[in-house]
C-alpha cells in the first residue's frame, strides 16, 4: 500500500522501516527534516512539506508528540489527501485531544480510525508492537495490512476513535508504575546493604515477575539510560493519564506520586533518557 508516515521520530522511524520492510510504499515527513532525511537510504520518499507527503496516500499515519502537532498537520495537509485516503490517528494525545482531533476530521471530510502503539523504540523497528486500534470495522479492514505490517498483534478496542486512546493510557499507567517500582525496590535493597540484583533474581518465575523490570532493572544496574522510551514523554503521558483519572472521579493518588519521581529525574538531567532512568531519583 501507498503509506505516508507523518512524524519520523523514534517510533515514526522505526514504524516507516517496518513498512519498507514488509513491501509497502512509503512517504516520510518530519517537521525538523534532517530527521526524516536518513530514511531515504532505507527506501522511503521523504516530502518537503506534509501536503506534498500525502498527496497519493492510501493510508497517512500520525506519529505526531502531542496534540497541537496532530491538529497542524490535519489543518495544513488534511485537504491535499485523496478523499478515501485512510488517516490513523498512532500519536499518544490523551483523551480531550483525541476529541479534537476526531472533530476536526470530521469538520475536514477525513475518514479517521486510530491506533495506539504499546511498545518502545525496538518493537517499533522490529514490527513488533501492539497496535492498539478502534474505528468503523470496515475502515480497520481497510488498513490492516498497514497494521499487521508494524505490529505483532492488533487489539480491537472499539468502533469509537477514543477507546483505542483509553486503552493505552491504562496501560502507560502501568508501564509508569512498574518503572518507578522497579527502581524503588532496587534501591531500597541497595540501602539495606544486599546485592540489588537479588531483587529481580528472587521475582524471577514468581506470580509477580515481569519481564518489563528485568529489562528496566538491567539499565537501571548498569546506570546506562539508552533511550527505548524517553523519560520526557512518559511524563507527557503521565499528564494525559491523569487529565482523564480526574475528569472520571478516578484517585489520582498513585499518579501524583509518579508524576514526582520522574519530574526528579528529569531535572536531574535524564529527561532524554530512557525511562529507566527514573531509577536514578530514588
Amino acid at each position: 500500500m501507498r503509506v505516508t508516515v507523518l512524524g519520523t521520530g523514534t517510533m515514526g522511524a522505526g514504524v516507516a522501516r517496518s513498512l519498507l520492510r514488509e513491501g509497502h510504499e512509503v512517504t516520510v515527513w518530519n517537521r525538523s527534516a534532517e530527521r526524516a532525511a536518513p530514511l531515504a537510504s532505507d527506501g522511503a520518499t521523504v516530502a518537503q512539506d506534509a501536503p506534498s507527503a500525502v498527496a497519493q496516500a492510501e493510508v497517512v499515519l500520525l506519529t505526531l508528540f502531542d496534540t497541537d502537532a496532530v491538529v497542524d498537520v490535519l489543518r495544513a495537509a488534511g485537504s491535499a489527501a485523496p478523499r478515501d485516503a485512510v488517516w490513523v490517528q498512532a500519536s499518544t494525545i490523551g483523551t480531550s485531544g483525541t476529541e479534537t482531533v476526531v472533530r476536526l476530521a470530521e469538520e475536514s471530510g477525513v475518514t479517521l480510525v486510530e491506533a495506539m502503539m504499546l511498545g518502545t523504540k525496538g518493537p517499533a523497528e522490529q514490527g513488533k508492537l501492539t497496535m492498539l486500534a478502534a474505528g468503523p470495522a470496515d475502515v480497520l479492514d481497510r488498513v490492516q495490512p498497514v497494521l499487521d505490517a508494524i505490529g505483532a498483534k492488533t487489539v480491537r478496542a472499539g468502533e469509537r476513535v477514543g477507546d483505542g486512546t483509553a486503552v493505552k493510557l491504562a496501560a502507560n499507567a502501568w508501564i509508569a508504575a512498574i518503572t518507578a517500582a522497579t527502581g524503588q525496590s532496587l534501591a531500597v535493597a541497595r540501602a539495606l546493604g544486599v546485592d540489588p540484583q537479588l531483587f529481580l533474581d528472587a521475582i524471577e518465575g514468581s506470580a509477580s515477575d515481569s519481564a518489563y523490570a528485568h529489562t528496566k532493572g538491567a539499565s537501571m544496574l548498569a546506570g546506562e539510560f539508552p533511550a527505548q522510551f524517553a523519560l520526557d514523554g512518559l511524563r507527557k503521558d503521565i499528564g494525559l493519564i491523569t487529565d482523564a483519572a480526574r475528569s472520571t472521579g478516578v484517585s489520582t493518588t498513585l499518579l501524583d506520586a509518579l508524576d514526582r519521581v520522574y519530574r526528579d529525574a528529569s531535572a536531574a538531567g535524564h529527561g532524554d533518557d530512557d525511562i529507566a532512568a527514573v531509577g536514578t531519583a530514588f
